[in-house]
């Protein structure tokens, strides 16, 4: 395909075009900005939990009080999950991480101005219908971009963000002394804003979206020109993708069942239940659980969890490794086994022992890159043009699970059990995860038809 254009084809698979580029400029400045996405992404949803006693103190009501905000927030994200992340298959990645990310923005912000608990609460699970479509969409973004050698690599980079976010996310608590509670929710909610220009102006949208939508959209040539400027259209080609389906048809939700794919979306939907159900209870009440069972201050444990939690990073990166080199999906059972491992051990070892930190470091460190594993088997399996949806829609279960199991936290610290007991019952979900991922047997997507 390149140089000479009298050895082009007729049709031009987009598919194919991106699975055999060599890594350009182009390729990171889509990385980059969609990295920066979902680092905002995770500082917001796991900002929350970092600042809940604070919070709680700022309002002069018990921890367990912020339960309503923790539970609204869980239900926007899972509602999100189902009507917004399928709206990007519909209109286009960019356009709808754009306005996703400028209505959370704006709410974060005004969040700092809720007079209660309950208006709070209620701001959050709103901005949680824009927080859950951010994801699916940018990880479609990077896997519709990405040449197939690199792109489990470039997906786990990506997601890096979202766990570095976490992580930076812990700097609230430290800013709680001094400028109050409020200053969570003001760098939460102005981080998208300043970043909204640079996406309009720089992030392109999804080839696999263009061509599936319309295979004589303009703007294709012009986006495949900056992939390889090299490259020679005459401008009589055929753009085809990697699709059975008519040309411009709506996406169906039908399409997460069809051609072999019901038994992997059952498992998905099930693994991220747990999964993702986990790790919303974790970063919702874990330092809450250390400073009512423990004695350990919010600040404290701040300070840990900011070094610990750099472990999501180091899994997400090593994960993308694993899957592309050893198997599709048996590095994922061992990562959600360590996972459950850590947080039992987290109760065992002393706060202020030096193995405390490693052992936080081993739990993110397997929760990252088991979860980031199971979204790069979404992003393989899910053909492009619902490939939002399927994400997204296995974000919305374990969205549900992170409405439901998060209840949890609250009832264990009304219930004052201990912190061993407490982690003990937190870690079955993982090991829940492990065992449904041994089923797993993923299909890949179908060759575009010539």
């Amino acid at each position: 395909m390149r140089g000479n254009t009298a050895m082009m084809p007729k049709t031009f698979d987009i598919q194919g075009f991106v699975d055999e580029q060599k890594l350009r400029p182009i390729h990171f400045l889509v990385l980059i900005l969609c990295f920066m996405v979902m680092f905002s992404d995770g500082f917001d949803i796991f900002m929350i939990g970092k600042i809940a006693p604070a919070i709680a103190e700022g309002f002069d009501v018990a921890p367990a009080s912020m339960t309503i905000v923790i539970l609204l927030q869980q239900i926007g994200l899972a509602l999100g999950a189902f009507l917004i992340s399928p709206l990007g298959d519909i209109y286009g990645r960019k356009r709808m991480l754009v306005i996703s990310f400028a209505l959370f923005g704006a709410l974060t912000v005004a969040t700092a101005f809720a007079p209660s608990i309950l208006i709070m609460a209620i701001m959050r699970g709103v901005a949680g219908l824009f927080l859950a479509s951010v994801l699916p969409m940018a990880v479609a973004l990077v896997a519709e971009f990405t040449p197939k050698k690199s792109r489990a690599t470039f997906i786990a980079v990506g997601m890096a963000g979202y766990s570095l976010g976490n992580v930076a996310g812990a700097v609230t608590a430290l800013l709680v002394p001094d400028f109050g509670w409020q200053s969570g929710f003001w760098v939460g909610g102005m981080m998208p804003l300043i970043l909204i220009p640079a996406m309009i102006a720089f992030l392109p949208e999804s080839l696999a979206y263009r061509v599936n939508r319309d295979p004589h959209d303009a703007k294709i040539p012009l986006t495949i020109a900056k992939i390889a400027p090299e490259i020679e259209l005459t401008g009589t080609e055929t753009f085809i993708g990697q699709s059975h389906r008519k040309t411009g048809a709506r996406p169906s939700p039908l399409e997460l069942i069809r051609d072999g794919r019901a038994r992997t979306t059952a498992i998905l939907f099930t693994t991220c239940f747990f999964s993702m159900g986990t790790i919303a209870l974790l970063a919702a009440w874990l330092p809450s659980f250390f400073l009512q069972m423990a004695g350990i201050s919010i600040q404290d444990f701040a300070l840990s969890a900011m070094v610990g939690l750099l472990g999501g990073i180091f899994g997400m990166l090593t994960i993308g490794t694993l899957l592309d080199r050893l198997h599709p999906t048996l590095p994922i059972p061992f990562f959600f086994t360590g996972y459950a491992i850590a947080i039992v051990s987290l109760s065992q070892v002393p706060f202020h022992s030096p193995f405390f930190i490693p052992t936080l470091f081993l739990m993110a460190m397997f929760q990252g890159g088991g979860q980031a594993g199971l979204n790069m088997v979404m992003a393989r399996v899910y053909p492009p043009f619902v490939r939002s949806t399927g994400i997204g829609w296995a974000g919305g279960a374990g969205r549900i699970g992170g409405v439901i199991l998060p209840l949890f936290g609250g009832f264990a610290l009304t219930s004052a059990y201990s912190l061993q007991l407490t982690l003990m019952l937190v870690a079955l979900a993982p090991i829940m995860v492990a065992i449904l991922v041994l089923f797993l047997r993923p299909v890949e997507t179908p060759p575009a038809p010539r």
